[in-house]
C-alpha cells in the first residue's frame, strides 16, 4: 500500500504542472497567431485599398506624372533619414550598452539604465516640437559651419538652411529616439555573455577591451543585428516627429543641410493625408504598402543575417 501512495503522490503533482504547460504553450501559441493574423490584416488591406493608387490619373500624382516617380523621391528621403539616423545612433547606443553591463559601477549603472528607457517612453510628437523649436534654431550655425568647411562634401554642399529644419535635423532627433531600442536589446545580450569566456579572456593576458572585441562582441552579434534593426524599423516608419521637423519636398538630394529636403514616407502620408481626395487617398496607402513591404524585406535580410552567425557559431 504505501508504495501505491508514493507512486501516486508525483502523479497527482505532475498534473497541475502539465495542465499548466499546456495553459502556457497554448497562450503563447494564441499570441503568435494574433501577431501574425493582424499583420496579415495590415497587409490585406494596404493591398486592397492601395492596389487603385497604382494607376491613378497623372494630376493625383503631382508634381510627378507616375506611381514610380512619384514614390522613388520618398523611399529615397526614407532610407536616407533613416540610415543617417543609424549612423549617430549606434556608436552611442553600443557605448552605452558596454559602459553600463561591463565599465559602470552598480550604483552607477542602475540609473543610467533607467534614464535611458524613460527615453522611449516619451511621445514622437514631443520630440518633434524639441526638435522644431529648439534644436533645429540651435543648429543652424553648425550647418553654416559645415557649409563653410565642408562643402566639398556633397552631404554639405549648401547653402545652408536659415531654419535649421533639414534632413541633418531630422537624422539627430530620430537618432534620439532610437538610442533606447538599440541601448536596451545590446545591454542585455552584452551581459549574457557566459562569465567563462569573459574570465578565461582576462586570464590569458587580455586587456578589458581586447576581452570585449573577442568575447563579447562574436557571442551578442546577433542580438546586436536585432537591435540596430528594430531601430531602423522604428526611423523607417517614424511619422510625427519627422513632419515637425522636415520642410521637405519630393526631390532627391544627399544635401543634408539646405533648405531643399527629401520628404519621407510616413511625413508624406502625415501631411497629406487631412486634405486627401479620394483617389490621392489610394495613392497614399499605396506608398503605405511600399513602404510595408520594405520594412518587412530589410527584418527578413537582417533575420537571414541572424541565422547565418548562428549557424556559423554553433560550427
Amino acid at each position: 500500500m504505501s508504495v501505491t501512495t508514493t507512486e501516486a503522490e508525483p502523479r497527482q503533482e505532475s498534473t497541475p504542472r502539465s495542465r499548466g504547460d499546456r495553459i502556457f504553450a497554448g497562450t503563447a501559441k494564441a499570441a503568435g497567431l494574433a501577431i501574425l493574423v493582424a499583420l496579415a490584416g495590415v497587409f490585406l488591406f494596404l493591398t486592397i485599398e492601395g492596389i487603385p493608387g497604382l494607376t491613378q490619373p497623372a494630376a493625383d500624382y503631382a508634381p510627378h506624372n507616375t506611381f514610380l516617380t512619384y514614390v522613388a523621391p520618398l523611399i529615397f528621403g526614407t532610407i536616407l533619414a533613416a540610415l543617417l539616423a543609424l549612423v549617430l545612433a549606434v556608436p552611442f547606443a553600443f557605448g552605452i550598452a558596454l559602459f553600463i553591463s561591463h565599465y559602470a559601477p552598480r550604483r552607477l549603472a542602475g540609473p543610467v539604465a533607467y534614464v535611458i528607457d524613460l527615453l522611449a517612453a516619451v511621445p514622437s510628437v514631443v520630440f518633434g516640437l524639441w526638435g522644431a523649436r529648439v534644436l533645429a534654431p540651435y543648429l543652424v550655425p553648425a550647418h553654416e559651419w559645415l557649409a563653410t568647411h565642408l562643402s566639398w562634401l556633397p552631404f554639405f554642399a549648401g547653402p545652408a538652411s536659415v531654419t535649421g529644419k533639414t534632413v541633418f535635423t531630422a537624422g539627430i532627433v530620430l537618432a534620439i529616439m532610437i538610442l533606447p531600442i538599440i541601448t536596451a536589446i545590446s545591454r542585455e545580450v552584452f551581459a549574457q555573455t557566459p562569465r567563462l569566456d569573459e574570465e578565461a579572456a582576462l586570464a590569458l593576458g587580455a586587456t578589458r577591451w581586447e576581452m570585449i572585441r573577442l568575447s563579447v562582441f562574436p557571442y551578442a552579434r546577433s542580438g546586436m543585428v536585432s537591435a540596430v534593426m528594430l531601430g531602423l524599423g522604428r526611423a523607417l516608419g517614424e511619422t510625427m516627429a519627422v513632419a515637425m521637423v522636415l520642410s521637405a519636398s519630393p526631390v532627391v538630394t544627399l544635401n543634408l543641410i539646405s533648405n531643399t529636403n527629401p520628404a519621407t514616407i510616413a511625413s508624406n502620408i502625415a501631411s497629406s493625408f487631412a486634405e486627401a481626395t479620394p483617389a490621392k487617398l489610394h495613392v497614399l496607402i499605396a506608398t503605405g504598402l511600399v513602404l510595408f513591404a520594405f520594412t518587412f524585406a530589410m527584418n527578413f535580410a537582417a533575420r537571414w543575417v541572424v541565422g547565418r552567425g548562428q549557424r556559423r557559431m554553433a560550427r
